[in-house]
């Protein structure tokens, strides 16, 4: 999902600031004159934010942290004046380049430019398969972007501001799951190697890939191991060695996922008329009576009860009674 705000007052730009990446404290000599634009595109796991402000000021403090950690890594690309960072023992100014921030630590940053825009790939800090050890060294650093693997991603970072306001929500999740894989191959770059990520870190990466994979194409009826692992270039033996230390096995992952998308069509009202055997389809459910078997063992009840159930689960809400589906076991075997 996008977004995109106007600012012609100071104080309104510092509250989205702290909305939409971290709490700051920001300051700036012309505050009766200042204005800023911010823009905001959903990827999946990753957000993507666009800020264009006057000369200002920013400091993150300890007690900024304390307050407010998304715990994330900050990667910001520099597309129009310069801006200076500094966290940890560096300090940069970057100018059409980008730097790496940690939301965990305290940071300063300044504009002096008419006009400055940042573009911020706001990654959580779980999602990033590399040591973080080793992560932490190259925070506040210049990184290069007119070379290499910052050109390719400052490139697509670009293109994604124009381009992903007019995607949906399924091609803006694809795009994350791209985007936080150019930055992981920018980063592992700027560590010393490609390959700078331990065994156990790329079994990581490599199973989120394979899970925003299967999270984007639940619908396809032939969603399975033997696709995916085709899909990705690895054996099937492989890709079930990477969920074997999961709550559910990749057969599991992919049902589970199925019925809870499905789950949640039956419960909107946009959906009431559809058949239940249209919902399941979507999902990638061949055969309507295997849905509702595996619907019932899950939560309780068969997709039709659910669905009449819904409506006095929102009418019991209104007088503060409890009337919540009763959920069975989770699906966790392939």
């Amino acid at each position: 999902m996008a977004s995109a705000e106007r600012f012609e007052r100071f104080e309104w730009f510092c509250d989205a600031v702290s909305d939409h990446v971290m709490p700051v404290s920001l300051s700036t000599s012309r505050p009766s004159d200042f204005h800023a634009d911010v823009a905001d595109l959903e990827l999946g796991s990753v957000r993507l934010s666009a800020l264009t402000f006057s000369p200002v000021l920013s400091r993150r403090t300890s007690a900024h942290v304390r307050r407010g950690d998304p715990e994330q890594f900050q990667l910001a690309l520099v597309t129009r004046g310069a801006f200076q960072v500094a966290q940890r023992s560096h300090q940069s100014l970057v100018v059409g380049d980008l730097v790496l921030t940690d939301t965990s630590r305290p940071s300063e940053g300044a504009s002096i430019d008419e006009r400055s825009t940042v573009a911020i790939l706001q990654v959580p800090r779980s999602l990033l398969p590399l040591r973080h050890d080793r992560v932490e060294g190259i925070l506040g650093q210049r990184i290069r972007g007119d070379r290499g693997t910052g050109a390719i991603l400052g490139g697509f970072l670009r293109t994604l501001l124009v381009q992903g306001p007019s995607c949906g929500p399924t091609e803006l999740a694809s795009m994350g799951s791209i985007a936080l894989d150019l930055a992981t191959a920018c980063l592992a770059q700027q560590l010393g190697t490609p390959d700078a990520a331990p065994a156990e870190a790329r079994a990581q990466e490599t199973r989120q890939r394979v899970t925003r994979f299967i999270e984007n194409n639940l619908g396809d009826p032939d969603l399975t191991p033997q696709a995916i692992a085709d899909r990705h270039n690895i054996s099937l033996r492989s890709l079930y060695s990477l969920f074997s230390d999961q709550p559910v096995s990749v057969a599991g992952y992919i049902r589970q996922g199925r019925l809870e998308r499905a789950r949640a069509e039956l419960g909107r009202p946009e959906w009431r008329g559809h058949p239940v055997q249209t919902i399941s389809a979507r999902w990638g459910f061949s055969s309507a009576s295997a849905f509702s078997r595996m619907f019932r063992d899950v939560y309780g009840m068969t997709p039709t009860e659910y669905r009449t159930a819904v409506p006095r689960c929102e009418i019991a809400r209104d007088v503060e009674e409890s009337c919540t589906p009763r959920t069975g076991r989770t699906a966790t075997h392939a």
